[in-house]
């Protein structure tokens, strides 16, 4: 009986005791919160520091409850939230050893001017926890410091050069080179010198293909202090500063790019003891830790988990049934991000924000760039260790010795970048950085080192934006628009996988089809909502894809005639099954959705107007990343003309108008006007309020 109730009491562990929130006596008569007829935040402080303080409040405000995942991500807390599933996050962040690298590394890598912009974003966000506590998803996390800030940064740089992929890959016994995202994503951006418009102004299109909800979501907010910080633009719950837009002087816009950025090695165990590991014929002791996952099982009550973790010289490792393995990234050792992408927003011109560049504090990122002094530059930015060319890093490497142990990184110097073309444009759209521009302009790849591993491959989206870029004259800004929400395929499809057999099928081989194979050989390759070819292609695009996941089959293969068939069939199937009839346009077959609100929605994969779908209900699908966060940008004289559009809108919250008020004008292409200016925002500001006001 007394080891059963111990027993019981271990597995019904209660969490453990909670922080008290105390108010922060931050002076809240310093910040000031606009909301405009959007809701959109515009922030204006005395000091940076307020201004974070203010942008933490008004974010809160909007999605509170996101904000809260990415902190409890940066604590280890996830699973005393969201069980499980959230534990498993909880794995990777001490793996990794977020919390422990930002303590150590807190002091050295920031200005003491940047760390009080952390305390405010702090400060802000355990005000409005204090002042909502039924609103927190678990009071352990607050308060929140800049330390678990700082975490929380280090995990999404990580994530985002590839860690999670890599310790997928390890734990399922495919170690090695660290495959691409699953589920890849897409994004634009085009910057075009004032030599080649017909106004005479540099032009920006921003545009990020992100998720349209969820942690990496965009958050739009306008930040301006009497200290010169002015910039408008977007970023992700928990981001205390902007992460592309632009400011009174310049902008720039982020892609992902796919350059080499992490290393798999494979360490020689001691047959003798497994806790020892060679190195140049010394056997060195495994780091090993045991931590303990706290899972949530019901209402309050946790299961502690006991997990062991390690690390080796290399990084963190993972002991497993076909081999022991560490990995190794900048991401980990070099955690000034967050600075400078504060000092970016600051600049005042190419030479400032070219030198917070220049410092490759950021891990990875296409930037293209444009300002109002006739400067437009693009580089394939990332944070790339200087390897040992004897051995190949694209695959695991040898753990045994120090000849694959780097310790140095190429300089921003080193790195594919253009300033001013002569062609007047500059783009990335995800693709190959190496094809930047017109070809008289690009860069060749064998300039640069083998061992960066940049991608050299070309997409749909580049492919049609050389068809309908001229390479000479000048363009209006309705030509510059016409290019940006551009939503045809080109006429070579450039998928990963050969489609081209959905558009030569013989109608007499597959009578049963002849409509489907008609309407798809009639079919413009573009993806409006009117069209009843976009569905059919989407269907089977689609379809294929979810075939490739079942089956494991790569994306690098080529569909059969047979295959297109089988496709275009289960196509009519299920148009017939859900709709009534054989053919549908895409906006019946494709919804925008957001609470009660469903409207139809353009756009294919990797169109430049980009949207993937997924299932939904009723045989629909719905949209779930690409076109999300838009801003156009004219630098001439005085301030930037700026005009933008996010895809649902400001508020998460659905009692909010400003949760779906922003649909309409996204699906119409209709952007709002933004403004720098502080006195016209005030001016035509429909609430000014401090933080805390009611």
């Amino acid at each position: 009986m007394k080891k059963s109730f111990f027993a019981i009491l271990a597995l019904l562990l209660i969490q453990s005791c909670h922080s008290v929130l105390q108010p922060s006596d931050w002076d809240t008569s310093k910040v000031q919160i606009a909301r405009d007829e959007f809701g959109v935040p515009h922030i204006f402080g005395e000091k940076d520091a307020d201004v974070a303080y203010g942008l933490a409040w008004a974010h809160a405000e909007d999605d509170f409850e996101t904000i809260q995942k990415t902190l409890l991500a940066g604590k280890g807390l996830v699973g005393r939230v969201y069980g499980e599933q959230g534990a498993a996050v909880d794995f990777f962040v001490h793996l990794l050893e977020t919390q422990k690298i930002a303590k150590a590394k807190y002091e050295d890598s920031f200005s003491d001017e940047f760390k009080a912009v952390l305390e405010g974003y702090a400060a802000g966000m355990n005000d409005y926890a204090e002042s909502h506590p039924k609103e927190v998803l678990y009071s352990g996390a607050f308060p929140v410091t800049p330390l678990d800030i700082t975490s929380a940064y280090i995990l999404s740089l990580a994530q985002m050069s590839g860690a999670d992929r890599a310790v997928q890959q390890i734990v399922n016994g495919e170690a090695g080179k660290v495959l691409p995202d699953s589920n890849p994503k897409g994004s634009n951006a085009i910057a075009i010198h004032s030599s080649r418009t017909e106004s005479g102004e540099n032009f920006l299109a921003i545009n990020s293909h992100q998720p349209l909800e969820g942690p990496v979501s965009w958050y739009e907010a306008h930040l301006h202090s009497e200290e010169g910080w002015n910039i408008l633009g977007g970023l992700f719950p928990g981001g205390a500063m902007i992460f592309h837009g632009v400011n009174e002087h310049l902008g720039w816009a982020h892609t992902v790019n796919f350059p080499d950025l992490l290393d798999t090695y494979q360490l020689e165990i001691n047959p003798e003891n497994p806790d020892q590991y060679k190195v140049d014929d010394e056997w060195l002791e495994l780091e090993e830790r045991t931590i303990w996952l706290k899972v949530k099982l019901w209402n309050f009550i946790t299961l502690p988990v006991p997990k062991k973790v390690w690390k080796s010289i290399y990084g963190p490792t993972l002991v497993t049934d076909n081999g022991t393995f560490s990995i190794k990234l900048g991401a980990l050792d070099r955690i000034g991000a967050p600075e400078q992408w504060w000092q970016m927003n600051k600049a005042q011109n190419f030479s400032e924000w070219k030198a917070a560049m220049e410092s490759v504090q950021l891990t990875s990122f296409n930037t293209v760039y444009a300002d109002k002094y006739d400067t437009v530059f693009y580089v394939s930015n990332a944070l790339l260790p200087i390897r040992n060319p004897k051995y190949e890093y694209t695959e695991t490497v040898p753990g045994n010795t120090q000849e694959t142990n780097w310790s140095s990184y190429h300089t921003f110097e080193d790195l594919p970048q253009y300033l001013n073309p002569a062609s007047g444009y500059l783009f990335n759209t995800n693709h190959s950085p190496f094809t930047a521009s017109d070809s008289a302009d690009n860069l060749d790849p064998n300039n640069f080192a083998e061992e960066m591993n940049f991608s050299r491959r070309e997409n749909n989206r580049s492919t049609r934006f050389r068809e309908i870029m001229p390479k000479e004259g000048l363009l209006r800004w309705e030509d510059f628009e016409r290019i940006k929400f551009d939503d045809q395929l080109p006429e070579v499809l450039a998928f990963r996988t050969n489609m081209d057999a959905l558009f030569s099928l013989d109608p007499e081989k597959f009578p049963e089809i002849k409509t489907q194979i008609e309407t798809l050989k009639n079919w413009n390759k573009r993806g409006d909502v009117n069209s009843e070819g976009a569905a059919l292609f989407a269907f089977s695009y689609y379809y294929w894809w979810e075939k490739f996941e079942e089956n494991g089959r790569k994306w690098e293969t080529t569909l059969s005639e047979e295959e297109a068939a089988e496709g275009l069939i289960k196509a009519k199937e299920h148009f017939e099954n859900h709709f009534g009839k054989e053919l549908v346009a895409l906006g019946e077959y494709q919804k925008l959705v957001r609470g009660e609100k469903a409207l139809p929605l353009w756009g294919l994969d990797d169109v430049i107007t980009a949207m993937r779908s997924e299932p939904w209900k009723n045989g629909m699908r719905k949209g779930v990343q690409g076109e999300s966060y838009i801003m156009m940008v004219r630098f001439g004289e005085g301030l930037p003309k700026i005009e933008t559009i996010n895809v649902f809108g400001a508020s998460n919250r659905p009692e909010s108008p400003h949760y779906d008020d922003q649909m309409e004008p996204f699906l119409a292409r209709d952007l709002k006007p933004m403004s720098l200016n502080k006195e016209s925002v005030l001016k035509d500001a429909v609430r000014v309020y401090h933080p805390g006001e009611e």
